[in-house]
């Protein structure tokens, strides 16, 4: 491992951000904890914002958490559909966005910790 950022993209190695937002402090973490428990990701972070949209004709503006997880492009499909499954809104936002350089110590953690080898910690 190196010390030194990455001069080589990091999307080259597959790694990516799964964006969602959802209602509550409380709904994130039981989310997010599922997510890292099962090894779907290494790192899911939780913060608090103010969402405006529209929502069957009406615009809404209310409080959410969102939710930023850090894992492998490979585990996509599954996490994906996890989200999906586990969350609470019925049309959820589940946006890939590439990580296109990184750390190589961090990109490794995120391989030890999404990969079936090291889930569990």
């Amino acid at each position: 491992m190196s010390d030194e950022p990455t001069s080589e993209p990091a999307d080259d190695r597959g790694y990516v951000v799964l964006m969602t937002a959802v209602g509550s402090d409380e709904a994130a973490r039981t989310l997010s904890r599922s997510l890292v428990e099962d090894g779907l990701v290494a790192c899911a972070q939780r913060l608090p914002i103010r969402s405006c949209y529209r929502w069957r004709g009406e615009l809404v503006e209310e409080d959410e958490t969102l939710v930023l997880l850090k894992t492998r492009r490979a585990c996509w499909p599954e996490l994906s559909e996890a989200v999906r499954s586990r969350h609470p809104y019925e049309v959820p936002e589940i946006i890939e966005l590439p990580v296109t350089r990184g750390w190589p110590a961090y990109l490794d953690w995120i391989d030890e910790q999404t990969a079936p080898s090291g889930w569990g910690g």
